[in-house]
């Protein structure tokens, strides 16, 4: 893999990840672009004990540009975009409007209970590929190799940053979902705090093993392959399985069969059959339907400093889509309460996408 680390022209870091070693990545950014927004604001939620960024820069980001002007393509003649280069593999670069990160700004405290500070951190765009008509389920297993390693290069790097405590490699696909892009691409946010649903994992893992001595994602990873009921698929290195308590209409979480606190320590062997098993999966939600399942594909990891000892690498992949013209909303229950009511039987959607499409 080549590596090659470049700026854009307002500053921003655009890194290349390529499987030839010739490429050519000097292309420059010839744009007149408008200085980089100011960082965003955390504010502390003192009943919830969370953090929320308010990052008011974000209301004017592109929205769902044409195709010939979209800013993930390859930039060609009279059409510059985020990737200078004519061409690409897997191409990473800082977001331009990120919701953590930035140039450092002034910010007025809010009063009350609540307190706030500058919205540190970082968060960037991942794109899986130059072809925009493409998905991850399209790519071939060298391809989701590199991206593998993309997300792991930056794991690392982002980890290193003052001030981040946990990285989070995601995708959002679809317009159900939220998207504003629709070329394949991810993102990743460095975060400066641990977030909530990862605190709680760590809490309810450090219980499991105070009172079993058991590794918590360990054993609900055992417990489902004997089960089998609600296996989806699965190789030598990895399982697919619906939770017994999915709290979506079809949710897959994909596991490691070795524990790892993150994508930084998966060796060879697991990112070699990692691709055939997962783009397999995400062909079977497509086939549900007979259209493109909007989704959520979020790669749980060890934070930075701590929980390392209990956390166990795994990705969840989720769609709000129930039935072919019905979307599941997070209503009353769900927004309000937290509590999720799930429409559909996991055992049941599990064997719907045993039997999905081809593999």
């Amino acid at each position: 893999m080549k590596r090659t680390v470049t700026r854009l022209a307002d500053g921003r870091e655009l890194i290349y990840f390529d499987r030839r070693a010739d490429a050519d990545r000097s292309a420059a950014d010839t744009r007149d672009l408008p200085p980089r927004p100011p960082a965003s604001e955390l504010r502390h939620d003192p009943v919830l004990d969370e953090w929320v960024a308010i990052a008011g820069h974000r209301q004017g980001r592109t929205f769902l540009p044409p195709a010939d002007q979209c800013p993930l393509c390859p930039s060609a003649p009279g059409r510059a975009s985020e990737i200078p280069s004519p061409d690409y593999d897997v191409a990473v670069f800082e977001n331009r409007f990120p919701s953590f990160g930035g140039q450092a700004g002034a910010y007025e405290d809010p009063g009350g209970l609540s307190e706030a500070r500058a919205g540190a951190g970082r968060c960037e765009v991942v794109c899986f590929t130059s072809a925009h008509d493409s998905s991850f389920a399209a790519l071939s297993p060298a391809q989701v190799e590199l991206v593998l390693a993309a997300w792991a290069d930056r794991t690392t790097e982002l980890s290193r940053l003052p001030g981040v405590e946990q990285v989070f490699c995601f995708e959002n696909r679809g317009a159900e979902i939220g998207i504003t892009l629709t070329h394949p691409h991810g993102q990743i946010y460095a975060y400066p705090y641990v977030t909530p649903r990862t605190r709680r994992m760590l809490a309810s893992a450090a219980r499991h093993r105070e009172r079993t001595g058991g590794d918590l994602f360990a054993d609900v990873l055992a417990a489902e392959r004997k089960a089998g009921v609600r296996v989806v698929a699965e190789n030598e290195h990895w399982t697919a399985f619906v939770p017994a308590a999915a709290r979506w209409p079809f949710e897959v979480h994909v596991y490691p069969h070795r524990r790892v606190p993150d994508l930084t320590a998966l060796d060879a062997g697991e990112r070699a059959s990692f691709g055939p098993l997962y783009t397999g999966v995400l062909r079977r939600l497509d086939g549900l339907f007979g259209v493109a399942m909007p989704y959520v594909a979020a790669w749980h990891q060890a934070p930075v400093r701590q929980g390392r000892d209990l956390a166990y690498l795994h990705l969840q992949l989720f769609s709000v889509r129930r039935a072919a013209e019905k979307l599941k909303y997070l209503a009353g229950s769900e927004s309000a309460m937290g509590a999720f009511v799930n429409d559909v039987l996991p055992e049941e959607a599990a064997q719907l996408l045993r039997t999905s499409g081809d593999f």
